[in-house]
């Protein structure tokens, strides 16, 4: 690779009494690529939303799969004065006067959304975009970058969207906007990667996949906000907190089955007690064993009871009688980008014109197994007719009208009545590798693996024929390297954010976190336990100084989907980065 020296004036402003600041390494840091910086007389023009935007930018030297790694930039056309080409493309240079909303060319934030639900792999758009104008329209930098998926296993996806954002700052000298200021956002998988992105700030341990690509050496990837709606991830331990939240809910098990569900729940508890994470107040937050042996007991139990109650009181606060459900989902909008090139078909043989949906996309196996929920598909005339509704199947619901709130009797109940149960016993980590988290930890071949090695020992604890040679299936996949040598376990631990953030792993304080944090989940999903997004909030929370704000929302009457309180997940989400840059 060649040296070249990359000087901008937020490196030179950054550099304060010996601190490294987010966009580079020192005043004069030297930038370690062969990749040509941005063509500046080589920008398209959307007049009809007035912005200039590249796209088939090579971020990598080495891709692995041109399909996926390049990018899109798309940039609000006060930041640019134009002259146009003969060509019809434009020549440009920065407007430093004009502002669009509160930003200027000097200020302006980048925002990137992460489409990979399932951990799928996300093609690189060839055209301008529908649905970016709200951003542009707000002062935002829009950049689209595509990444590979979960068939070219972890941390593939992670490591491509670094490589971007380390791309956008090597070219942060010619472009508009302040590349320090750089939010990420996504859902489900996307949700999970947008998360690792905030977590793993230059990580060493993406460093081999990183230089295995070609991307930008010498600039951060670190990023300053990240968006997660309903993120699948804290993977390491994502089966044993499904059970020990929704095993409760499970019927008609057989023996081997049951036992496997009540083995992963008490290691669940024994990691919490571990984990040592602090509510707000700093108590120390455990569990202890309750009268059904499983650990339902504790003040992290009571913690978790008090967000179910939080999430639900916010409901009957927020809501409006008569209340439709439908109503509520159909408020969020999505906040999917579609390229305008689309084929008939679309990315990945989705159905062309409109984002496809959570299902098309993210491979997971959502079995037919929920049980025991109540029917909430209808409209409600009041607080008590919902609360009626809860308490069809058992009383669990305590409901005062002169203060307009409600107590549960317990986490059980929230989950055989309300939490959707739609997965089998090791809900991640499958037992014939048939879930989209299996994929993800594959080698580069589509063929899934498994990974968690604590379910490998849950298993072999059973002692029956069966389940000691599914032990042994688990601990053949999990002995495996990845070509770039790594183990399972330490794959596992650069798609864990709590790796980072939780003094419990090694991994903590190694790389730098995003000041700005936004967790939001449908209390309802059964895609995921709560505690996985709890977990790291709270983590977030106990960080340090390094942490500036977190929000944290499991949001009443939503299952899987960008889950908001109240209005719509784009206007929310661009509200919140501008509250963050205030």
């Amino acid at each position: 690779m060649k040296l070249q020296s990359f000087f901008t004036l937020a490196c030179a402003s950054a550099l304060v009494a010996g601190t490294m600041f987010l966009g580079c390494k020192s005043t004069a840091s030297s930038v370690e690529t062969t990749l040509n910086q941005i063509d500046m007389s080589a920008w398209n023009y959307n007049e009809a939303d007035n912005v200039y935007y590249q796209t088939g930018l090579q971020y990598v030297s080495n891709p692995a799969d041109i399909k996926y790694e390049t990018l899109g930039i798309y940039v609000p056309g006060a930041y640019f004065d134009a002259t146009k080409n003969s060509n019809g493309t434009y020549t440009v240079s920065i407007n430093k006067k004009n502002k669009v909303d509160s930003f200027s060319a000097s200020t302006a934030p980048f925002v990137m959304p992460i489409q990979t639900p399932g951990y799928a792999a996300l093609e690189a758009p060839t055209g301008y975009v529908k649905g970016i104008k709200q951003y542009t329209d707000a002062g935002f930098i829009f950049v689209y970058a595509g990444a590979r998926g979960r068939d070219q296993g972890a941390p593939a996806g992670v490591t491509d969207f670094k490589a971007a954002i380390r791309y956008v700052r090597y070219n942060a000298s010619l472009l508009p906007g302040n590349t320090d200021r750089y939010f990420t956002y996504g859902m489900s998988g996307g949700g999970a990667q947008s998360a690792l992105l905030g977590a793993t700030g230059d990580a060493a341990e993406y460093e081999p996949y990183l230089q295995e690509i070609g991307a930008v050496l010498g600039v951060s990837d670190a990023v300053m906000g990240s968006m997660d709606w309903c993120p699948i991830t804290n993977l390491n331990v994502a089966n044993e907190a499904y059970e020990w939240e929704l095993g409760t809910a499970r019927t008609g098990l057989d023996s081997d089955t049951q036992a496997l569900s009540d083995a992963l729940a008490e290691q669940f508890a024994l990691y919490i007690n571990d984990l040592q994470l602090k509510d707000e107040k700093g108590n120390v937050l455990s569990l202890v064993q309750s009268q059904d042996g499983l650990y339902h007991a504790g003040s992290y139990y009571d913690y978790l009871k008090t967000v179910i109650e939080t999430s639900l009181n916010n409901f009957l606060s927020d809501t409006t009688f008569p209340y439709n459900p439908d109503k509520q989902k159909a408020a969020l909008g999505m906040n999917m980008m579609v390229p305008d090139d689309w084929g008939p078909r679309g990315p990945q043989g989705m159905a062309g014109g409109n984002p496809p949906s959570i299902e098309e996309m993210d491979g997971v196996n959502r079995g037919n197994t929920k049980t025991g929920n109540v029917n909430l598909n209808a409209t409600y005339n009041s607080a008590e007719e919902y609360i009626a509704a809860l308490n069809a199947n058992e009383e669990w619901v305590t409901y005062n009208k002169d203060t307009n709130t409600a107590t549960i009797s317990s986490v059980e109940a929230f989950m055989r009545n309300v939490k959707q149960l739609q997965k089998g016993v090791g809900a991640f980590d499958d037992l014939e590798k048939a879930q989209a988290e299996n994929t993800l930890f594959g080698f580069n071949d589509g063929k899934g693996a498994h990974f968690d090695s604590i379910m490998a020992k849950a298993l072999r604890s059973i002692g029956t024929e069966k389940s000691i040679a599914k032990a042994d299936e688990f601990d053949a996949d999990i002995a495996k390297e990845d070509s770039l040598g790594s183990s399972m376990e330490e794959r596992s631990n650069m798609y864990n954010p709590m790796y980072y953030l939780s003094p419990y792993y090694k991994g903590y304080k190694t790389s730098k976190p995003a000041k700005y944090w936004r967790i939001h989940a449908g209390i309802f999903q059964g895609d995921t336990a709560i505690s996985t997004e709890m977990d790291y909030y709270l983590a977030l929370k106990n960080y340090g100084s390094a942490v500036k704000d977190v929000e944290f929302a499991d949001v009443w009457g939503l299952y899987h989907t960008e889950a908001e309180r109240t209005g719509s997940s784009t206007e929310n989400l661009i509200n919140w980065i501008k509250t963050c840059l205030k």
